[in-house]
């Protein structure tokens, strides 16, 4: 809203010497405090001494951890480690080429997770290289530009629009500064400094963006002292277990303990009947390898690894490969304001002139768009009244547009955001800004302060006298010292600006008149001015906003926003997006400072420092749920780091943000989340449904060794045949399963209950009446095959591995679809091999196998089928969950 410092005031960095850097007296809108510090700045010798006593000014940078730790770490997932032992049991019965495949797994498995996470910290690294800061500096008298790193306390730090603040300091000189310090605060609206201003306006921060006019501060802290350092400090946390990985974990520990007991109870049974302790021991072992689904490392690799491909093809950065089932895993996701949900800039939306009510349509920059009247677009012959109000925006300005270029599809403001929404405004009714600074050039100015709230310019008119030009804050203009208009005029237009105000919008009035003959002094210029209406600006949402919102509430997943605006705004954003129910109350930062305030109750939050992001985070972690944090801000940094996963925006994002994030987007569009949780969903859906079909194998192996005996068959099968079974099924169509679609329902389902087991929602019951069903079918057959004076133990091998296979066609997400082609390939190649080891001969020695008849081999199949038809009608009659059933879902959602 404010001016830029007048043309004739000269630029504070030209001067190399303090007393004559030539700064206008304050009455031309120039700030300078005296006795503050020398303009000649800090000796060369005693800025190095500085440096080498507080240190380079940058934050201590996050350790790249070593290939070797990687390894080691994706190493101690404890499913690794029982599949360690597993390795070590079976190179202990010289089944090597079993050893090979599990070996095998592990090694693809580290191998993946590895690279996944050194292709994203290099990514990440090649976004923070793009924002390497530099910064200008006085020094003996001299005017240099240096490393931002390299910026000392005591150092006179130059700023003009366009530079990132190296370090936190106090204004010594400004002419009409404005910064933007969004990515500290969460404020959209950018702030005035000046020296000695009120309530923090007489400091800068380090990170914050100098959208206008220029300025000299002292820095008085840098790096880990600075505001940045601090809110960097609260990160300190090292990320903790994924909820996946936490389900993993527990379930291996089970698996573990219950396959030693069932491995063991057959080696007794064995020893008992007078099988050879060593026959039975080697079985045992084998049995125990089995019954451990090896291949889930790999489906779970394959999964992260492409759904972390297919987020890559959306601009999505994974720098941890496990974040990417995290996110379907997530029930709260919370979720910054500016620069998140929205564009991080300000729009003019809403135009009121005591002729009506007007509303601007278009995105971003660009000056294209509609102005909307009663349904109707108006022009500036149509709406002459708006026109007039606009014109006014558009004298009284000192931003400026810059077209698409350099790479850039996208127009930039130049200057203060406030004044480039409003040229912005003025192009999209169809006014030439260019052409009417031409007709009407502007002579002189009363530039905005803080303390009048309002700028006012003077423009010549071609009749010799002049037009007044005056925008400002409302109570600041609808006065009756500026207005000549009637009192009533003056009630109704306060009474639209604080409407427009309680909606959120940041609201500016403005007002012209004309001045016949000589222009007169200054203080009579805003005087008797006509009010020509209200315009009232906002950060919009981005248009990907609400659907992503609706996603995730369709999805069952609790919206927050935590922001550090205003509560008027926040509240306006929420409302508009359907982050909580219309009217919610907005709670603030001072509230829960007071305290008394239930932060899981929480919906909509203002006025937030970060240690009060990082609680509510917190708070709803410990209430059980799975958090997701989105942000682009230092001040999002901890929350982002704290919660279960975070999500930095990678273009506009800080790199405090992008550091502390599990997921970066390169784009900024939050729309990508909604496809990271749709990817994180089908992940945990493959890992469970690989589960299924796993345990279901692995149980009906052990019950038939178990049972087998009882109806007449000693030892049902020897430890090879036990070993392929395994080495066929659990091989290529488990891992082939990973990589099964999306289910079309995944985002109408509610998350899952963080504290559910990964076999949980009935699914054990499924791996048991599977197993059940698995063992009755192959048992039945091995008994008939026996009474009939048939091979027996090989139709009981081909049967039990077949009906496996036909469990896994019927696993898929979209049955009878040519989705996930992998599947079929694996599906009929392991059957090929199955068939192969009761016929081929080298095959036969191996595993012991007698040839079938054709009519044998046929029942076998048809029985095999079974597998398929059982699977798919389990699937229909026990759906997991039904959509919208949701026993968590949290009041609110």
């Amino acid at each position: 809203m404010a001016a830029q410092a007048q043309p004739s005031d000269p630029d504070p960095r030209t001067s190399a010497h303090g007393g004559s850097a030539g700064l206008p007296p304050p009455a031309s809108g120039v700030h300078r405090a005296r006795g503050r510090a020398s303009f000649r700045g800090l000796s060369r010798g005693e800025a190095a001494r500085r440096l080498v006593l507080h240190g380079p000014n940058q934050l201590p940078a996050e350790r790249s951890t070593p290939v070797v730790g990687r390894v080691l770490r994706q190493l101690r997932d404890p499913l690794v480690l029982v599949l360690l032992v597993a390795a070590v049991l079976t190179l202990a019965t010289g089944d090597l080429s079993d050893a090979a495949v599990i070996l095998l797994v592990i090694t693809v498995n580290s191998t993946v997770g590895v690279v996944q996470e050194v292709r994203a910290e290099r990514a990440v690294t090649a976004l923070s290289a793009m924002n390497a800061p530099t910064a200008r500096v006085v020094r003996d008298g001299r005017e240099h530009s240096v490393s931002a790193a390299e910026v000392v306390p005591g150092d006179v730090v130059l700023l003009a629009e366009g530079d990132v603040v190296p370090a936190d300091g106090d204004m010594v000189a400004s002419a009409s500064l404005l910064i933007d310090e969004s990515s500290l605060t969460g404020e959209s609206a950018a702030v005035e400094k000046a020296p000695d201003g009120a309530a923090g306006r007489g400091v800068v921060s380090a990170g914050t963006v100098v959208v206008r006019g220029r300025g000299r501060a002292v820095v008085t802290a840098t790096g880990t002292g600075s505001a940045l350092g601090r809110i960097a400090s609260l990160m300190a946390t090292a990320p903790g277990p994924t909820p996946l990985q936490r389900r993993l974990a527990g379930f291996s520990r089970t698996l573990a303990a219950v396959t030693v007991v069932l491995c063991a109870i057959v080696l007794a049974l064995g020893l008992v009947r007078g099988q050879p302790v060593e026959l039975m021991i080697v079985t045992a072992i084998s049995l125990a390898v089995a019954a451990v689904p090896e291949s889930l490392p790999a489906v779970v690799t394959l999964a992260l690894a492409l759904g972390a491909r297919r987020m890559a093809h959306r601009h999505a950065i994974v720098r941890r490969l496990p974040a990417v089932e995290t996110l379907g895993s997530v029930t709260v996701i919370a979720t910054d304001k500016t620069g998140t949900l929205t564009e991080g800039r300000m729009a003019t939306e809403r135009a009121w002139t005591p002729h009506g009510a007007y509303v601007l349509t278009g995105t971003g920059y660009e000056p294209r768009g509609q102005v909307v009247r009663a349904g109707r677009t108006v022009t500036p012959d149509s709406a002459p009244d708006l026109a007039a109000m606009l014109r006014v925006a558009l004298l009284c300005n000192d931003a400026a547009l810059e077209p698409p270029g350099d790479g850039s599809t996208q127009w930039r403001a130049l200057g203060d955001p406030t004044e480039a929404a409003l040229l912005v405004a003025g192009a999209r009714l169809g006014l030439d800004h260019a052409e009417l600074k031409r007709e009407l050039p502007r002579v002189a100015e009363i530039p905005f302060d803080s303390d009048r709230k309002r700028m006012t310019t003077l423009h010549s008119r071609s009749d010799g006298g002049f037009q007044v030009a005056c925008k400002g804050a409302p109570e600041a203009v609808i006065r009756p010292e500026v207005l000549a208009d009637a009192p009533e005029m003056a009630a109704e237009a306060g009474a639209r600006a604080e409407e427009l105000a309680r909606r959120g919008y940041r609201v500016l009035a403005l007002a012209g008149g004309d001045v016949a003959g000589g222009a007169g002094p200054p203080a009579t210029w805003e005087s008797g001015l006509s009010l020509l209406g209200l315009v009232g600006l906002m950060d919009p949402p981005r248009s990907e906003s609400e659907p992503t919102i609706t996603a995730c509430r369709r999805a069952g997943v609790v919206p927050l926003l935590i922001t550090g605006d205003h509560p008027l705004t926040a509240r306006a954003v929420a409302d508009r997006l359907g982050i909580a129910s219309r009217g919610a109350e907005v709670t603030t930062g001072e509230r829960i400072r007071e305290g008394g305030v239930e932060l899981t109750e929480v919906r909509v939050c203002a006025r937030t420092t970060p240690e009060q992001k990082l609680d509510i985070v917190q708070a709803w972690r410990g209430a059980g749920h799975v958090v997701a944090m989105t942000g682009d801000g230092v001040n999002d940094g901890p929350a982002l780091r704290r919660a279960d996963i975070g999500v930095a925006m990678g273009g506009r994002g800080t790199e405090v943000a992008r550091q502390a994030a599990d997921l970066v987007l390169a784009d900024d569009n939050p729309a990508t989340i909604v496809a990271a949780v749709e990817e994180g969903r089908r992940v945990y859906a493959n890992v469970r449904r690989f589960l299924l079909y796993g345990l279901a194998g692995g149980t009906a192996e052990i019950v038939v060794m178990l049972l087998g005996p009882f109806l007449g068959m000693p030892l049902p099968l020897s430890a090879a045949q036990i070993l392929w079974i395994n080495l066929l099924t659990h091989g290529l169509p488990g891992v082939a399963l990973g990589a099964e679609p999306v289910d079309p329902d995944a985002m109408r389902r509610p998350p899952r209950p963080p504290e559910e087991s990964v076999l949980g929602a009935g699914l054990w019951r499924r791996v048991l009446f599977m197993g059940a069903f698995i063992s009755v079918v192959t048992l039945v057959v091995g008994a008939w095959a026996r009474e009939t004076g048939r091979p027996w133990q090989s139709m009981l091998f081909l049967v039990l591995g077949a009906t496996q296979l036909g469990v896994a066609l019927g696993s898929r997400a979209r049955p009878g679809s040519l989705a996930n082609p992998f599947l079929l390939i694996a599906v009929g190649a392991a059957l090929g091999l199955q068939v192969a080891g009761v016929y081929l001969p080298p095959l036969r020695e191996l595993l012991g196998t007698e040839p079938l008849a054709a009519t044998d081999l046929l029942v076998a199949c048809a029985v095999s089928g079974l597998g398929y038809a059982v699977m798919r009608l389990q699937a229909r009659l026990r759906p997991e969950r039904p959509p919208g059933q949701d026993p968590r879902r949290a009041e609110g959602a």
